[in-house]
């Protein structure tokens, strides 16, 4: 989803016929996918998003390196790559500039991602530059402004913050999301861990602490004042996975706030992954719906039945949210994987001619100045008054053609506005907020998971040679981090299988052992 603030660690109908490049695109209606004998093991990708993409594109480069004899089937149930990534364009006009309707933002420390824009070459837009204003709404008033787009890039060091907040709350928190960035970091190193099992993963590299309580406990007992807690973060807790910060864990917390660097492909980020799955071997069947994966008796084998036929697979990964699949497997490995409830989000994308929302909305002066960027607390419901009707409201420029359009420019361009909410917002709250409101796009995500503290965790290894992917994302769930999910997944999943994985027969660390150090710019899978 638009992720204002997305930590470093997430509609073309017509995207699945206008690919760039010559891998099989297959509609199920159309598709003669029946089992056959095949010389080449199989392993088969369920979803194409950002975790099916990259987990396609890990296999190819083992592939590529040490001539592992695997063939990849990538199945979609959409009609697009990219799953939660996703745009939709103004008065639904393919020749004006697209519009993120689902994850918007990656930044610096999202080294996948990062490191794919520039192999692909593809153009990035940085958010930090934007000028705009940005406010904390608690559905009663606005608690704090903040000038100049500096929400992003400084926002603990602004004038106002420290007024309102002090000098020890913004640095401390500063010091925490710098400490879980150069923690994260070390999922690019040549000693990056693997896992098969989270829970253990947690204690042992010591994540606990961060998935175990919530992020204002975890805040105050880090001696982090409260109200900096419940208001500047839990703005960013909303924006970013629409919980407030006395119900998300810390992680998730820590998470939100980490936003310097925040870029997004100016085509959309969907073509990351189209990317992906372009450099890698992939055979990618669209609109083609897993219906049930089964043991092959007296095997180690399984089967896979689609609304297009069935194969056999040595290896199967499951890169979507099991229980929004309806796929039916071993009632044994199903009862592994518990119910994850999934935070459903509200996203309305609309232009108006209106350069910011309607002050009067906010018990403000009609000539007074509202800013671009509304964020959200619950504080003020906690003191008894209501919850915002919004979760954000963000300004992203104007309307503009796309280059190479058959106009360079729009006469008197409107506005494009997103807005997250927990409910849907009808017409009629539209034209209270923004006055006169010409185009509007609605869409319900189940948007990301609703992260509980907790010590437990999915497996990742549901079987041999069957992996899940987001098991990872009750840890944390953004782009990225499906990316290094991915790689995790394939990586064991090749050692078992095949005895090599994306950087040879190690699980951990470089092959070459006389390398003494670590090129600054090394990023585990794409560098060995």
């Amino acid at each position: 989803m638009h992720r204002l603030l997305i930590c470093s660690l997430f509609v073309c109908t017509s995207l699945a016929f206008q690919f760039p490049f010559s891998i099989p695109i297959f509609k199920s209606k159309d598709s003669a996918h029946i089992e056959q004998a095949h010389v080449s093991p199989r392993i088969a990708i369920i979803g194409a998003g950002a975790g099916g993409s990259s987990a396609a594109f890990w296999i190819s480069k083992a592939k590529e390196r040490f001539g592992i004899d695997v063939e990849i089937d990538v199945y979609e149930r959409s009609d697009y790559i990219g799953g939660r990534s996703t745009v939709v364009y103004p008065y639904d006009d393919p020749t004006f500039a697209p519009l993120e309707l689902g994850a918007s933002i990656f930044v610096d420390a999202n080294k996948n991602l990062m490191r794919a824009s520039k192999e692909f070459n593809l153009t990035l837009t940085a958010f930090e530059d934007d000028d705009s204003n940005t406010g904390i709404w608690d559905g009663q008033e606005f608690v704090l402004v903040i000038e100049s787009g500096s929400y992003l890039k400084s926002w603990w060091a602004t004038l106002k913050v420290l007024w309102r907040y002090g000098y020890t709350a913004p640095t401390r928190t500063k010091t925490i999301v710098q400490s879980v960035i150069d923690r994260f970091l070390g999922f690019y190193t040549p000693d990056s861990p693997r896992w098969d099992d989270l829970s253990v993963f947690t204690e042992r590299f010591q994540w606990a602490s961060l998935t175990n309580q919530t992020a204002s406990d975890f805040l105050e007992g880090n001696k982090v004042s409260p109200l900096f807690a419940r208001e500047l973060v839990e703005a960013a807790t909303r924006v970013n996975y629409g919980q407030n910060v006395d119900e998300i864990h810390a992680l998730g917390g820590a998470a939100s706030m980490a936003a310097t660097g925040a870029s997004g492909v100016v085509a959309g980020n969907f073509l990351i992954f189209e990317h992906f799955l372009q450099n890698s071997t992939a055979n990618v069947f669209l609109n083609t719906n897993v219906k049930e994966i089964q043991r092959k008796p007296g095997t180690s084998l399984w089967t896979v039945y689609t609304s297009a036929g069935s194969q056999t697979y040595q290896g199967v990964i499951l890169a979507a949210p099991f229980h929004q699949t309806d796929i039916t497997m071993p009632s044994d490995l199903a009862e592994l994987i518990p119910p994850q409830p999934y935070v459903d989000l509200h996203v309305t994308l609309l232009t108006t001619r209106s350069e910011h929302s309607r002050p009067e909305y906010f018990g403000l002066t009609s000539n007074a100045q509202v800013p671009a960027t509304i964020l959200t607390t619950y504080e003020g419901a906690r003191a008894g008054g209501v919850e915002p009707e919004f979760n954000s409201i963000s300004y992203h420029g104007k309307v503009r053609k796309v280059d190479g359009a058959a106009e360079d420019a729009v006469t008197d361009p409107e506005s494009t506005v997103k807005i997250f909410s927990k409910e849907r917002v009808p017409d009629e709250w539209l034209e209270t907020v923004f006055g006169n409101v010409s185009w509007v796009y609605r869409k319900l995500w189940q948007a990301y998971p609703v992260l509980l503290p907790t010590t437990e965790f999915p497996p990742v290894k549901l079987d041999q040679g069957f992996y899940y992917v987001n098991a990872f994302e009750p840890f944390i769930s953004t782009m990225e981090t499906e990316t290094i999910a991915s790689r995790n997944v394939v990586d064991l999943l090749l050692h078992e299988e095949f005895g090599s994985g994306i950087c040879g027969a190690l699980l951990s660390g470089t092959e070459n052992t006389t390398q003494t150090t670590t090129p600054v710019d090394f990023v585990l899978g794409w560098d060995c």
